[in-house]
């Protein structure tokens, strides 16, 4: 630490109360960033900056309860961040949520209705509302986290695969703008998508100690690709899906 890509960033976390936050707040920290989370839940909230501060002492980590389903307010954190701390130089989008059927016949729309918010709308609101403060930064990195099953959709998933592909479309096309902002030079800044097929934390274990989990990403290991998406440059990762588990 001190001398890494991280060091003196500024990184705000979406989602960052949940198992997969609480492990990017601290990875983030320990890689020397400053680190800025959101959630809608200000106890979950609160238990993670605390244990990423408890964890690594001295770091830099606050939160604050956003409702990323307003893009006015979404704005105005991302303002804030930049104000308070004069630049921000990365969006991890750790928003989740999951709806599934036994079926493709018994799907309920009810289930797309609620994924659309989750995993499309906070994507659209945290990249429209970062993107040119992401521009202005040396390293600015926008990561989405996705799911194997947008690509290979299973017939029970159908409205999570299609929110999850949605989402991961309009990430890309944020990646087209920062190839274009980068013209000849290429890309300063970069949006990458990393690909899991499911993540497991240990209360999972503990609470299902003889499942195999197999093929399921650790929420360290996912913290860990998250802070490596800055160790490379922005074109090699810009556009591109960073797989954490086997292809479909």
């Amino acid at each position: 630490m001190g001398n890494g890509a991280l060091d003196g960033a500024v990184i705000a976390v979406a989602g960052a109360g949940g198992p997969a936050g609480r492990a990017a707040l601290l990875r983030l920290a320990e890689a020397g960033a400053t680190v800025v989370g959101s959630d809608n839940d200000p106890e979950r909230l609160a238990e993670a900056v605390d244990a990423a501060r408890y964890g690594h002492g001295g770091a830099t980590v606050t939160g604050e309860k956003v409702d990323l389903l307003d893009l006015d307010s979404t704005r105005a954190w991302a303002d804030r961040i930049e104000k308070d701390h004069g630049r921000v130089d990365g969006l991890v989008h750790l928003v989740g949520g999951w709806r599934g059927s036994q079926t493709f016949t018994k799907t309920d729309l009810g289930d797309w209705d609620l994924l659309e918010k989750l995993l499309i709308r906070t994507v659209q609101h945290t990249s429209l509302a970062f993107h040119e403060v992401l521009q202005r930064s040396d390293r600015g990195r926008y990561v989405l986290i996705s799911a194997a099953g947008a690509s290979k959709p299973t017939a029970g998933n159908a409205a999570y695969s299609a929110a999850k592909a949605a989402s991961e479309a309009w990430t890309l096309a944020m990646a087209d703008y920062f190839r274009k902002a980068g013209g000849e030079q290429g890309p300063t800044s970069a949006a990458a998508i990393l690909v899991v097929k499911a993540l497991v934390h240990d209360a999972m274990r503990a609470e299902r100690p003889n499942a195999k989990f197999a093929g399921f990403t650790d929420v360290k290991d996912l913290a860990e690709a998250v802070a490596g998406v800055w160790e490379k440059p922005a074109a090699e990762v810009n556009g591109n899906r960073l797989w954490l588990t086997e292809k479909p």
